[in-house]
């Protein structure tokens, strides 16, 4: 299980000299992501993409759970008053079901690959002022260790604590 680290870095040369650490604490390129204003300076730093910097994630999650629920309603419905007479049984309500939350995901989707990360919504500000904000998925366990020797080597860096509650993966790996 991961966790998701957040980091403010001063400029370019912080951003650099801390990937360069975290990927002698073993950690992977692709568990290290920068968000920076656009037009700022990302030569050789792993930028974060779509999956990263928008809502979208977030918006599958919540589309699926209401269009589940939805289509749970709508199968229920249709059980109950059976349309044109017909005999439904609980597979077309697991259909129905599917569908709605297929729907709602896609329709969710579209509308979150628009909106900025909810989560980042703290550091936007800073980003805008020229700030490098990276993003760190590791391991529980070098929780700790990882944020104790960004605070001990980088004084400039602002430190932001992961949420504790929250996997950095909330769809097991997708992204």
């Amino acid at each position: 299980m991961k966790r998701r680290l957040y980091f403010l870095l001063p400029n370019h040369d912080s951003a650099a000299q801390l990937v360069d650490e975290m990927l002698l604490a073993r950690i992977n390129e692709s568990n290290i992501h920068l968000i920076a204003k656009a037009g700022a300076d990302m030569e050789s730093l792993p930028e974060a993409n779509l999956l990263q910097s928008s809502d979208f994630i977030h918006s599958v999650e919540i589309g699926a759970a209401v269009g589940g629920v939805t289509g749970v309603l709508a199968g229920l419905a249709a059980l109950t008053f059976p349309p044109a007479g017909l005999a439904l049984g609980g597979g077309a309500v697991l259909g129905i079901t599917l569908m709605g939350a297929g729907i709602g995901s896609w329709g969710s989707a579209m509308i979150g690959i628009s909106a900025p990360n909810s989560r980042l919504k703290n550091f936007q500000q800073a980003v805008q002022d020229g700030q490098y904000l990276m993003l760190v998925d590791v391991a529980i366990n070098k929780v700790k260790t990882i944020t104790a020797n960004v605070k001990q080597l980088h004084p400039e860096v602002e430190v932001h604590a992961c949420d504790s509650k929250a996997a950095a993966y909330p769809l097991a790996g997708v992204y």
